[in-house]
């Protein structure tokens, strides 16, 4: 099985978990949008239940597929959230924010008494870092300034988009792509990267014991914790 079938066996699985009723976190990303379609589809069998999205791609498609949507606002305790990631490692510490949702996902991530994480193969990793940069939210006043301050701990930041057409958040933010040598522990080093001024969030997502749905080539499907 190729890896977009591995995603849609991953978010399939992922919906059987949404009940009747239920508050969820609704991801951002090429997986999360498998699972709104797939809860979709359960919507038309007759599930109710309220979404609450990470992005406005992601509440746009939801709409279309006639789940009912409410804000955090409304409900600041999810009984479950359910994303993507762009790397798992052993620890089940994640990557996140290629889609460019990482702030808005990690404040549902918080926010749900529960937390799924649906990926294929090629996302797992020995380490985080490995073959993805990770997602710095960055404030745009002052961006060059903010990623010379990540440059001192150890980072090559990237302006995603460019600086002629950078790519903007739905907060209204720049993301700055950091790569890390191989050595530097990156869960370790997320406290620093917080703490940097102009650097509104990274996509660093860990301590957070997530269960992780591993979409498989042979067609299986793993799930962990």
């Amino acid at each position: 099985m190729d890896q977009a079938g591995q995603k849609a066996l991953a978010a399939r699985r992922a919906a059987e978990e949404v009940q009747q009723g239920m508050i969820v976190g609704l991801g951002t990303g090429s997986t999360a949008a498998l699972l709104v379609t797939a809860l979709g589809e359960r919507v038309r069998q007759g599930l109710r239940f309220t979404g609450v999205p990470t992005s406005e791609a992601t509440a746009k498609q939801a709409r279309a597929l006639g789940i009912a949507l409410a804000t955090l606002e409304e409900h600041p305790s999810l009984d479950l959230d359910i994303d993507g990631a762009d790397e798992v490692d052993p620890k089940r510490d994640l990557t996140k924010g290629l889609g460019g949702a990482l702030l808005r996902e990690k404040i549902v991530a918080g926010a749900a008494k529960r937390l799924i994480i649906m990926v294929d193969e090629s996302k797992l990793v020995s380490r985080l870092g490995e073959k993805t940069p990770v997602p710095v939210e960055v404030t745009p006043f002052g961006w060059t300034r903010t990623g010379n301050a990540l440059r001192e701990l150890g980072a090559e930041p990237v302006l995603r988009g460019g600086v002629t057409g950078p790519f903007v958040t739905d907060g209204g933010n720049y993301v700055l792509d950091c790569r890390f040598p191989a050595t530097t522990a990156l869960a370790a080093l997320a406290g620093a990267i917080k703490a940097t001024v102009g650097v509104v969030e990274h996509g660093l997502f860990v301590g957070m014991r997530p269960t992780v749905v591993v979409g498989k080539a042979d067609g299986g499907c793993e799930v962990r914790g």
